[in-house]
């Protein structure tokens, strides 16, 4: 090989495998999807949305929902990945997973990062204090004029209401996961922890050391009282792939099926009922 062509090769190897990772970034489509046989799906390892149990079966919301869907879609191997809260939509934009089973809720902010499906379930908020709850807190308000500190999980929505009602940053304490919610309340580190009510009743019967805030009132955000609706989410790219998920879901919504995995999993009639009150196009055009 002479020296010019030995040239070219190196000024072009850059180039070259910068085009190769674009290509292993893109997302993959429902064909390339069926082609390859698997599905992968992303968990934050959150009950009762979406996590793996101690036999490490996918379970949740989410996960179940999504095994009938890819049943139909005629995909029938999925491979479950899980990851933090905060890493789901960097993981997806990055092709590390197909879609994300997880309930995220849909917000305004997010649908710019990536695509989300209808919503599949619909959920309101709670807050885990220590036990006998000390500090007296009923609501995320408290901790507006209280120089008390709340709890959050990074990447959840409830920063967001948070903010909106004008919580300082100063009183918000980060946790990297639910897990940390427990240690984070009985230790005195934040005087409570915000979370969807699902997730609230479910670290609270995990230890006696905390329990769910009585007689917890609503945040009103914006007038309304906050809600969330909790969806399927997908790479910008892969359109075709939540479209065909999409069709999959509201038929499975119209079945038995669905209203009792909602039950099994905690989500009351009303939760059901609110799933078919707002659409994502609402949603993400919603603040």
């Amino acid at each position: 090989m002479n020296q010019r062509l030995k040239n070219l090769i190196l000024r072009a190897l850059p180039a070259l495998a910068a085009g190769m990772l674009a290509f292993q970034a893109h997302a993959a489509g429902l064909d390339d999807i069926k082609k390859r046989g698997t599905v992968r799906i992303a968990v934050a390892n959150e009950i009762p949305y979406g996590y793996m149990d101690m036999d490490g079966q996918a379970k949740g919301m989410g996960p179940d929902v999504a095994k009938h869907i890819m049943e139909q879609l005629g995909i029938h191997r999925i491979e479950w990945i899980t990851t933090n809260f905060g890493s789901l939509i960097p993981g997806l934009r990055a092709n590390r997973f197909d879609m994300v089973a997880a309930e995220m809720a849909i917000l305004p902010q997010r649908c710019k990062e990536v695509l989300f499906s209808e919503p599949n379930s619909s959920y309101g908020e709670g807050l885990l204090v220590a036990k006998g709850n000390p500090h007296d807190l009923h609501a995320y308000e408290s901790f507006v004029q209280s120089d008390k500190k709340v709890a959050i999980m990074a990447g959840a929505d409830q920063l967001e209401i948070l903010q909106a009602l004008g919580v300082p940053p100063e009183r918000m304490v980060t946790i990297a996961n639910n897990a940390d919610a427990i240690s984070t309340v009985s230790t005195g580190r934040a005087a409570a922890y915000a979370a969807t009510s699902l997730t609230v009743s479910e670290l609270a019967s995990k230890s006696d050391k905390v329990e769910a805030a009585a007689q917890f009132k609503d945040p009103v955000v914006g007038g309304a009282p906050a809600r969330s609706w909790g969806a399927f989410t997908f790479s910008q790219d892969s359109a075709d792939f939540r479209d065909a998920v999409n069709a999959e879901l509201a038929k499975f919504k119209r079945t038995e099926g669905w209203a009792k995995t909602m039950s099994h999993y905690g989500f009351s009639p009303t939760d059901a009922e609110e799933s078919f009150n707002k659409t994502t196009e609402q949603l993400c055009a919603a603040g």
